[in-house]
């Protein structure tokens, strides 16, 4: 199975008349990786996502793939441990979408993290994590320090440790994830509300979808339904009548993000506040992002927003830690929010709960997964296959084989390994040149689709004539149809925002391209003028979004 837009009634045909040993609610990243997990085993496999895939948490993290060094100050020790070990899988999985990336830990006087201190718990966790002999932490002196992040507070300074952890593109991590679950048999479709639960004999046996996008409302029949919702796991518990004992606490966090040209940061750091808690400042693409804040959530979880607040507390962490930069409120070029499903715990603050990840069984049978960090999505979808695996095999159904997740790359992961990447790159360039894309362009796409980027060299030679005709330039052109004919992108935020990243980290060619790219999805997915209309206002609230804090006085 692929997906394509334009089959989207297909896919419904294939929900409505499968009888399903597995269905998953939510498209995030722990869907996605439980749909792969289940798909692999021989597991019939539906998935549906009420918004877009990846629009919830799972497009709103600090975009690594990290161990959680800040764990090991909260003794959790198991957590630094087992995604500590996930993170070489996901890059070694999927080294398109996964970057390591060395992180500069600058200690002060007086500050969170001493030079004793650095120095044991960057080696604990490389223990720990199982760390590669080459990206092992080093201890750096001030003047070393200083050479890599000059920017950096001199005052007080004694020094650094560096150390490795991994850059991602979390949206698109998650739908590579999702596409590799569709190659693997998996029937997966976004914007499919989960409007009901359907019961047989007071045990749990599918949903009632409603479709977003035209309204039509179907059945799903599955032998087992795995909630895996992220913020809105409370919701379909509250469904089955099951929310009781642990429930969810929201946390909400915002980044934002600068113009290198006002924040020339060149090196990660990861610094503390003022107030104790650590921050990420990161270089990507010509700016640089920071955050993220960690404050108690208990709004729509749908569109968390940064407020005034939000950006001045990541302003004050930045002028604290660089104060040379000087940067101010008028710098700040886009934001992004969102919001954390953690596992309440009463008496912490929401900086100290944690990131652990819980698996329940409610009376009716409905599996619910919650917690749980991007990195370790892949272990934490074993574990929940495992147990319905676990079951199938008491009730007498069938036997499946173990989890083969682990050495399995995702799609656009199937170059050779880590190793072969750059090599892979190298020998496909000239494909893209032959294509009419420049040598830039090309090397861009092949970064961005890794193994697939050959596919978008043919459409890029089939759609020369048609690109001109659009006015957009032939790579944006062939990426937008490359999202709609195989990513299942149905709007102008899905490709700005999930697809491309542009919304966040370049929101000046949105705003350049955005009339072509919608006229182009209105011709190609037939948009009445309502539709055209409504998904236009839809990019227009989340530019603003991104853009403009909420007043304190709207925050709850």
């Amino acid at each position: 199975m692929e997906l394509n837009s334009l089959r989207r009634s297909d896919y419904k045909n294939e929900l409505k008349h499968t009888n399903f040993d597995v269905l998953v609610i939510g498209g995030g990243i722990t869907g996605a990786g439980i749909a792969l997990d289940a798909a692999t085993r021989g597991m019939k496999v539906a998935l549906v996502e009420m918004q877009d895939f990846a629009a919830g948490t799972s497009s709103r993290s600090t975009k690594l793939v990290h161990g959680g060094l800040r764990y090991l100050k909260q003794m959790q020790v198991g957590v630094v441990a087992e995604v500590g070990k996930e993170r070489a899988i996901v890059y070694e999985n999927g080294p398109h979408v996964t970057t390591p990336e060395w992180m500069l830990l600058p200690f002060h006087e007086g500050g969170t993290f001493g030079k004793f201190s650095t120095s044991m718990g960057l080696r604990v966790y490389d223990f720990l994590a199982g760390v590669k002999k080459q990206e092992r932490r080093k201890m750096l002196s001030v003047q070393e320090t200083l050479e890599r992040a000059p920017l950096v507070k001199k005052d007080g300074l004694k020094g650094g440790g560096y150390y490795v952890e991994y850059r991602t593109d979390d949206a698109r991590l998650t739908i590579e994830v999702m596409k590799e679950a569709a190659a693997q048999g998996a029937t997966v479709i976004n914007y499919m509300k989960a409007e009901q639960l359907v019961y047989s004999n007071g045990k749990i046996t599918g949903i009632i979808g409603k479709d977003m996008i035209d309204g039509e409302e179907i059945t799903i029949h599955s032998r087992k339904v795995i909630n895996a919702s992220g913020p809105w796991v409370d919701t379909i518990r509250e469904m089955d009548h099951s929310k009781k004992g642990k429930v969810l606490q929201l946390t909400k966090g915002v980044h934002i993000v600068i113009d290198q040209s006002k924040f020339p940061l060149q090196q990660a750091v990861y610094f503390d506040t003022p107030d104790g808690r650590m921050v990420f400042a990161i270089p990507r693409d010509g700016k640089a992002y920071v955050g993220t804040t960690d404050t108690f959530y208990d709004t729509d979880p749908k569109s968390p927003q940064m407020t005034d607040a939000d950006r001045d507390y990541i302003l004050d962490a930045i002028n604290y830690m660089f104060p040379t930069v000087g940067v101010t409120k008028d710098d700040v070029e886009s934001s992004w929010a969102g919001v954390r499903p953690l596992i309440s715990e009463e008496g912490k603050g929401a900086s100290e709960i944690s990131r652990k990840d819980e698996t329940w069984v409610s009376d009716s049978g409905l599996i619910t997964i919650a917690g749980g960090k991007l990195t370790g999505y892949r272990k934490m979808a074993e574990t929940v296959v495992n147990l319905v695996a676990k079951q199938f095999r008491s009730e007498g159904y069938k036997l499946f084989s173990s989890c083969a997740t682990e050495k399995m790359p995702i799609s656009g992961g199937h170059v050779g390994g880590s190793q072969q990447f750059e090599r892979y790159i190298e020998n496909h360039i000239k494909e893209g040149i032959d294509a009419g894309l420049s040598k830039e362009e090309a090397i861009a796409i092949l970064k961005k689709y890794g193994s697939n980027a050959p596919l978008l060299f043919k459409m890029a030679y089939v759609y020369q004539e048609e690109a001109k005709l659009s006015g957009l330039p032939l790579d944006l052109f062939v990426s937008l149809h490359y999202s709609i004919e195989h990513e299942l992108a149905a709007t102008p935020l899905d490709f700005f925002n999930r697809r491309m990243g542009t919304l966040l980290f370049d929101i000046k060619s949105v705003l350049k391209w955005k009339e072509g790219v919608i006229e182009e999805m209105a011709k190609v997915l037939h948009w009445s003028a309502e539709e055209k209309e409504a998904n236009t206002k839809e990019l227009d609230q989340e530019i603003e979004r991104a853009t403009i804090p909420q007043p304190e006085s709207m925050k709850l």
